[in-house]
This record gives structure tokens, C-alpha cells and sequence, in this order.
């Protein structure tokens, strides 16, 4: 028998013996991720994609990058096209939420039902190799010299990259409102625009610049944990004097309108996700932080964060 007739003969006994669709769901997962190719959203969903397949609770997985607004385009077209769809996921974190914070989105995320936060991963700062600075203390006495003259390029307004910037020129005693930042719809892009020296400093999760500032590309000046990243001598901001601290955590939403089966459902598949072998791999080779959180707790603690990054943004001038 051919695959798709056995599938759709197994969905005919479900519904004959009153059994959930969910439980089919694992056959074929679409995984929309709202950024261009090459950023840590990609990196996210594709690890996700691949730690799906090896814990074997999905047999394939296919993938929709679109890119712009902070996630809100991608946002748009997932809660417009994937309603009630038991087998569509979406990766989001916190940079959607600045970007929601910043925007004014055609749809809100409490459209999309809530499964699981997944890690967490902090923003280093860098200088392209040829930049006439040598350190943050550097950029940050030019800041204040003349704010403009310091293009800060990073993701999307309202990105945590974005955020620190702002931070940063508040603890230096600059006004937020002054910084030149230059937003970019993917991390490939912002890449391109480091290395060839069309922003002063670039800023985005650490795996997403590992291999440039390995290979002499790139400066790095600063991270935004509280504390040094395991096995990677750079300083924290808080280190140089610059009370900030901010991490760029990445979760992952169903579809509107699936049942509350569905989404336990989901749910469970995400979590036996994270023990596979593939995902501790991805952990080690990205140095992301394991933050798995589910359930209410995840909706409480997005509901939370949003909260907090306005107060942060308001207090910056970004809002």
C-alpha cells in the first residue's frame, strides 16, 4: 500500500475510533520561520527540524523562511495561512516581541497558540578587522562624541541587538533617540554589511559571528550575559562598565485554532526534541543556553517578558 493511501486510511480509523488527528500529526511538520536564511531563526528552526527527525516523533520537515519587520511578516502569513493546522509550527523569541513593541503588526501573536520556550542565547558586539577602534571604550568615547558617527548594524528595530545599543548609549549618558542604528532583515545580511566595513559595530547571537571572529573577520568587544560564555574569553559589557545585561531567548508557536490536544500534542514532540542527540549538539556547537519552559508557564513568561522589554524600550527612548 502507498504511503499516503495508508496515511489517509490510519486518519479514517482515528476519526472512526474517536481518536485525535494529533496523534498523526507527526508524519510531515512545516516549520515557518519569520527571517531571511543565514540568522539565528534559521539556525533555530533547521536544528529544531533535524532534533524532530532524530527523537523520531516527525518523518520529515520542510521549511518557510520569510523575512521582515521583526518576524511580523512571517508572523502575518502563519496566522493567516496555517489556521488550524495541527502540523504547522512557527520558531519566534524575543526579538518578535521588540519588534511587535516598535511596529504596529497587521496580527497580534495571541493569535498563535504557545508551546515552548527553547534556548536562550546572548548578543556579542564586534568590529569589523580593518575598524580604527580597538575596544568598546573606544566606540563608546566616540558615542559620546558624536552619536551619529557610530552606525550600530543588527537585526531587525526592536531586536535585542537593538536594544543593547540603546542601553549602552543610555549608560554612557547619550540619548537612545541619537543612535544610528541600521536594521537588517537577516543575519546574512547584517554579516555582509560588518565584514565589509558599512556599519562601525555589528551586533547578533554569538553562533552567528563564531566562525568570522575564529578566522581574524571580526573584533569582539563585548557580550551582553551577565557572565562570560563557557570556554570564550570575552568580556561581559557589565565587565567594561556598562550596566547591560540583555538574552535573546527563541521559542516556538503553534497555529490559531488548534485543540487543546493538538497542542499538548506538539507540545510533547518539542520537548523529546530537546533530548535528542541532534539537539545537544546544536546546544554545544551554537553555545546556546538550554531555557525549555512549557505550557502556561511559557505564556506567562512571554506575557511577562513583554512587559519588561517595553519598560526597556520606553526607558531608552525607543518607544
Amino acid at each position: 500500500m502507498r504511503r499516503a493511501t495508508f496515511l489517509k486510511s490510519m486518519a479514517a480509523m482515528a476519526v472512526s475510533a474517536g481518536l485525535p488527528l494529533s496523534a498523526l500529526a507527526a508524519s510531515s511538520l512545516k516549520i515557518m520561520i519569520p527571517a531571511n536564511p543565514g540568522g539565528g531563526w534559521d539556525s533555530t528552526g533547521r536544528a529544531l527540524g533535524r532534533a524532530l527527525q532524530d527523537a523520531k516523533v516527525a518523518d520529515t520537515v520542510t521549511y518557510d523562511n520569510k523575512g521582515g519587520a521583526a518576524g511580523a511578516l512571517g508572523l502575518a502569513q502563519f496566522v493567516n495561512g496555517s489556521k488550524g493546522d495541527p502540523n504547522a509550527l512557527m520558531v519566534m523569541g524575543a526579538v518578535m516581541l521588540g519588534g511587535l513593541i516598535t511596529g504596529k503588526p497587521p496580527v497580534s501573536l495571541s493569535s498563535a497558540t504557545p508551546l515552548a520556550r527553547l534556548t536562550t542565547e546572548y548578543n556579542v558586539f564586534v568590529l569589523p578587522a580593518n575598524s580604527p577602534f580597538k575596544s568598546m571604550k573606544e566606540v563608546v568615547e566616540q558615542l559620546k562624541k558624536d552619536p551619529g558617527s557610530i552606525k550600530w548594524g543588527g537585526g531587525s528595530r526592536g531586536a535585542t541587538e537593538h536594544i543593547a545599543a540603546a542601553m549602552i548609549a543610555r549608560e554612557a549618558g547619550v540619548d537612545p533617540a541619537r543612535i544610528n542604528y541600521v536594521a537588517f532583515r537577516g543575519g546574512g545580511e547584517a554579516t555582509a554589511a560588518i565584514l565589509g566595513g558599512n556599519v562601525t559595530i555589528g551586533g547578533s547571537g554569538y553562533s552567528e559571528f563564531s566562525e568570522y571572529i575564529a578566522a581574524g573577520k571580526m573584533k569582539a568587544l563585548a557580550v551582553t550575559a551577565g557572565s562570560r560564555l563557557k570556554g570564550i574569553n570575552i568580556p561581559t559589557l557589565k565587565e567594561l562598565g556598562l550596566n547591560v545585561e540583555i538574552g535573546n531567548w527563541r521559542g516556538v508557536y503553534g497555529a490559531p485554532g488548534i485543540t487543546p490536544e493538538q497542542c499538548k500534542a506538539l507540545t510533547d514532540m518539542l520537548l523529546k526534541a530537546t533530548k535528542s542527540k541532534a539537539w545537544a549538539e546544536s546546544l554545544e556547537k551554537n553555545n546556546w543556553t538550554p531555557a525549555v519552559l512549557a505550557g502556561a508557564e511559557f505564556e506567562k513568561f512571554v506575557d511577562d517578558d513583554f512587559a519588561a522589554l517595553r519598560a526597556i524600550m520606553v526607558k531608552s527612548g525607543m518607544v
